[in-house]
Formats: structure tokens, C-alpha cells, sequence
């Protein structure tokens, strides 16, 4: 799941995707790449939703809609139409397959080592390399505006939807509706269907076309219908911001999200690092001067001087036997976008790649048995019984949990590298 929202005030978007569409096919039938089409472009104009494909659970399926019906007086408060309201509803059903789908991210569940490696696989790199090439102006353009560095807007565009070669099958009403009906997330995608109940309600796009992922983030970029409201833009200057079919538009409402929480130019996402022999973990913990890291022993891989500008937080994505790298708060501004690390991690690597950059270094730990997420659950419980901070139990490292973690190997005389693993597991065990 990903960014944010924004605005947009398109007439007949269906009548001028496809005319873009063409446009598109004729301009890039030299290049390896050619940018995948929405459907609007290249189906015949539909007035209904798309047919809904997952057998819904028929117990399910009245507690739908009443659902459906508690909302629509929230949606008329909100100046949605009858009108636009039952377009939007007309023949939609619970999708029983999007519960099953919350608990199978990626990003998630896979090592890191693993996600890094899909990031830049050999068909994604080749299909990245011709994009980054068909539309390299518009790139430097956008990292002239919004000081957005155009690698980490193209490493977005490939993580997302494989540079528009896949922008989501569902039907986006139906994915929010279902989740909102679950209550997954509390309110969270309640509020998303009536930002979305807007969109068609603007004319921003077609209802037919308003298709993503099971998420309910739509267009190149993955966009959640709030993002869109709040930080789309009109890339191409023709008073339109279509993030399904205008790739530049796309692009420029990325930078500008990513821009809009705090980019700062000229400053790296980061950079990966050596550490000197017997370097002290348990001291250098938090955000520092590249300067102050340099002072300290570290080096950069592959030579020259680490940055001038800039702080950084040393961060070992597997541990003392992985990668060690220094990430800025650039990195976490791509968090922003989505929260896991790994996601961040294939984000910032796969643009860096795409331009010229090397891969990782270090070897990854990939025959070490990982902790499960059980295991990961239990050791956030002891260092809560600790008094240290988690965020929520639930089996994911993410940057709370990771001090944590280092704080306790710290105590626990274990190198204090913030990865979890069965020799902390077991000395937590032992723990009074």
C-alpha cells in the first residue's frame, strides 16, 4: 500500500486518455518500452463498473449492504451525488479474496535480501533502463522544480507498477468497500471510499477506469484516493491530473509528495559504508554529521568521501553479517510512501541502479534461519516487559522496534546491530 492524494480537474478523461494513449504508442514504438495503457484507453467508454470477479461470502453480502446504505448519508454531507453514489455501488459485492491479501505483503514477509533482489531483477532493470531513458527530460525537469532526486522518483515508478507495465486489476471501489466493511484499519479506508466517491464525483477519471490495486492506490505511481486529493499535480500542462495515463503527471505528483514531506536537495537517500574493526555498535546509535561518522572510522564502499551534506543514521538492514549503510532523512521520506524498510530499501537501490549505481556490497546473511514472525512478536513482548518502546506488537522490525532491539543487545552484551535474531531470543528468554 502506498502514498497519499491530491487534485485534478479533467473533462471526458476517458475521450483524452485514449487520444494520449495513441500518442504514446506512436512516440514510443522505437524504444523497447512502451507504457502500459489504462483501461479507459483501450476499452470502449463504459458507463458501469467493471464485472466483479471474486465470489463474494453470501453471508456477507447483506451485511454489504447495509453497509453501503450507513455511508451514503456520510457521502451526501461530503456533496457526493445520488447519482455518482449509485454509479459508484451499482453490482458491487465484498471481494472475499482482499482479507487474505493484508496479511501476504511482500515487504512484509520476505527477507530483505530477497525483496532487494526482485527490486532489480534483470526484467525490471531492462524495462527501467528504457524508461529512465524515454523520459529523461521529464526527470531532470521535475528534480529542477521540486528538488526531488529523479532516481528515487523512477525507483518509485518501478517498485509500484513495474514502470506502468501493471497498475492494478481491482476494481478500486469495491477493494475499499471491502476493507472499510472489515473494518481493517479501523476507519482508515472508510475515509479512503468517500475521497474516492470525490474523485468520480470531480470527473477526475472514469469509473470504469478507476481500477488499482487490492489496496485501493491507483495510477502509475500507486496513489491512495487522500493522497490524490492532496498532492497530485498536472505534469504536462493541459489542466488535468491524470496519474492513470499521463506518466509525466504521474511522475510530477510523486515528487511533489516526496517533496512536500521534507526532501532535501542534494542530499543522498544514503550511501553504503565499511566499518572499521572493533567498531563500537552500542555508541552509535541516532542521527549524526556525515563528518562525525568519517571522524569515527567509517568509509565509504567503493572509495571517495562520504558526504558533506547532510545527517545519517547507521543502519544494518540484516544484521553486523549484511550490508551496513549510513541513510539520511531523505530515506525516511520515502517511508512516507510506504513504511517498510524493504520497500524504501528496493526504492532507493533499484534508482540507483538504473543510473549507473553499483549493488550492494556486503554479502547478505541468506542461509541464516530468520527469526518467524511469532518469534518477533515474542521478543517485542520482552523488551516491552523491559520498558523499552515497540509501537505495536506485531511481528515486524520496523524503526522503533529496531532501537529497541539494539538497546537490549546493548545491555545483553549481544552487537548491538538492531536485527532480531535466536541468540537475542534466547538471552531475552534468560532474562530476569
Amino acid at each position: 500500500m502506498t502514498a497519499s492524494a491530491r487534485h485534478a480537474s479533467p473533462a471526458r478523461p476517458g475521450l483524452r486518455l485514449a487520444r494520449r494513449a495513441m500518442q504514446a504508442l506512436i512516440l514510443g514504438s522505437g524504444l523497447a518500452l512502451v507504457p502500459a495503457l489504462p483501461a479507459s484507453a483501450t476499452q470502449p467508454r463504459q458507463t458501469t463498473p467493471p464485472a466483479q470477479s471474486a465470489q463474494p461470502a453470501q453471508a456477507d453480502t447483506a451485511g454489504f449492504q447495509a453497509f453501503v446504505n450507513r455511508l451514503w448519508p456520510d457521502a451526501q454531507k461530503q456533496g457526493i451525488t445520488r447519482q455518482t453514489f449509485d454509479l459508484a455501488f451499482r453490482g458491487v459485492t465484498p471481494d472475499s479474496s482482499i482479507i487474505a491479501l493484508t496479511r501476504k505483503q511482500s515487504e512484509f514477509v520476505r527477507p530483505i535480501w530477497s525483496y532487494i533482489d526482485s527490486a532489480v531483477s534483470a526484467s525490471r532493470m531492462e524495462r527501467g533502463r528504457a524508461a529512465a531513458e524515454q523520459y529523461a527530460g521529464t526527470l531532470a525537469a521535475l528534480e529542477r522544480k521540486y528538488g526531488v532526486d529523479r532516481r528515487v522518483v523512477l525507483g518509485v515508478w518501478g517498485m509500484e507498477t513495474n514502470f506502468g507495465s501493471f497498475t492494478g486489476d481491482k476494481d478500486v471501489i469495491r477493494s475499499l468497500a471491502t476493507l472499510a466493511f472489515k473494518r481493517y484499519r479501523d476507519d482508515f479506508f472508510r475515509d479512503e471510499l468517500l475521497v474516492a466517491l470525490r474523485i468520480l464525483q470531480d470527473g477526475h477519471v472514469e469509473r470504469s477506469a478507476m481500477r488499482g490495486s487490492w489496496a485501493g492506490a491507483m495510477g502509475q505511481t500507486q496513489f491512495m484516493p487522500s493522497s490524490f486529493m492532496k498532492y497530485a499535480v498536472d505534469g504536462d500542462g493541459d489542466g488535468a491530473r491524470d496519474i492513470w495515463g499521463t506518466i509525466p503527471d504521474a511522475l510530477a505528483s510523486t515528487a511533489n509528495y516526496l517533496a512536500s514531506f521534507g526532501w532535501e536537495s542534494g542530499v543522498p537517500w544514503g550511501v553504503e559504508v565499511r566499518l572499521p574493526d572493533g567498531f563500537n555498535l552500542a555508541g552509535a546509535m541516532g542521527m549524526h554529521d556525515f563528518a562525525k561518522w568519517s571522524e569515527a572510522g567509517l568509509t565509504r564502499i567503493g572509495g571517495g568521501a562520504l558526504p558533506r551534506k547532510g545527517q545519517a543514521m547507521l543502519y544494518l538492514p540484516a544484521g553486523i553479517r549484511g550490508p551496513a549503510l549510513l541513510v539520511t532523512e531523505n530515506y525516511r521520506v520515502i517511508k512516507k510512501y510506504n513504511s517498510s524498510d524493504a520497500y524504501a530499501l528496493g526504492v532507493a537501490h533499484l534508482g540507483d541502479r538504473l543510473l549507473g549505481g553499483a549493488a550492494f556490497q556486503g554479502a547478505w546473511p541468506r542461509n541464516e534461519k530468520r527469526l518467524t514472525s511469532d518469534e518477533i512478536k515474542e521478543v517485542q513482548r520482552k523488551l516491552v516487559a523491559m520498558g523499552l518502546p515497540v509501537g505495536k506488537i506485531d511481528g515486524r522490525i520496523g524503526e522503533i522496534s529496531r532501537e529497541s532491539v539494539r538497546k537490549a543487545q546493548a545491555k545483553l552484551g549481544l552487537p548491538a546491530d538492531g536485527y532480531p535474531d535466536h541468540a537475542l531470543l534466547a538471552r531475552l528468554k534468560k532474562a530476569p
